[in-house]
């Protein structure tokens, strides 16, 4: 668990890292970055690894708020869908545009931060089919590990500027077509009308 007072610093240190589009993390540039908070971060952190690594750990924490608030137990669909475009509007604190570089620089904690990110979604996607299997909202007879890969896959992609410029493509549509899609080729005819109702319930809002 981060301590709430390191928090603030470590937004501040992730705002500045993505302004400079720079993964040096040192207290030799720190030092010279205007404000930064570097005398109070130092008894949290002594080298930029450890920096790097309560960066990764802040943002999967920041996950697993979002995970854990929004998936209730309640109807499957629901659920989903509300964590999704939760996970989607937070998806700048959770997934920056610095790990690519985080993972040249820094490959072991890159790779072990990434698992548990993974790990955590896949684990809450497995338990909504469980759930929606069990409500009638979804069929049986697919891979739940298949279906929660695909998950992660299309949730990282749809932020992908390279394939998904904002200019062309609307995130409401990039969202309705790709997890729509997914949610279709699982549910059965009473979680698709309930799937569609609630469609058309975000669209008016």
């Amino acid at each position: 668990m981060i301590h709430a007072q390191l928090r603030p610093i470590l937004d501040f240190t992730r705002h500045k890292a993505l302004e400079m589009n720079n993964i040096d993390l040192s207290y030799e540039l720190l030092a010279h970055i205007p404000e930064f908070p570097l005398r109070k971060l130092k008894p949290h952190a002594k080298t930029a690894d450890e920096l790097v690594e309560l960066l990764l750990e802040y943002e999967l924490e920041n996950i697993r708020v979002i995970v854990d608030k929004e998936f209730k137990d309640e109807n499957a669909i629901d659920d989903i869908l509300q964590a999704s475009q939760e996970i989607a509007k937070e998806f700048d604190n959770i997934f920056p545009s610095l790990l690519p570089q985080i993972k040249q620089k820094y490959p072991m904690l890159y790779h072990d931060q990434f698992q548990k990110r993974i790990d955590l979604i896949s684990k809450k996607i497995r338990y909504n089919l469980d759930q929606g299997i069990a409500q009638g909202l979804y069929r049986s007879d697919f891979s739940s590990e298949l279906i929660s890969r695909l998950y992660l896959s299309r949730l990282i992609d749809i932020h992908n500027q390279e394939y998904f410029p904002s200019a062309s493509f609307s995130f409401d549509v990039l969202f309705n077509q790709m997890f729509g899609n997914l949610i279709r080729s699982i549910a059965t005819p009473k979680g698709l009308a309930h799937f569609e109702e609630q469609l058309s319930l975000y669209s008016q809002q």
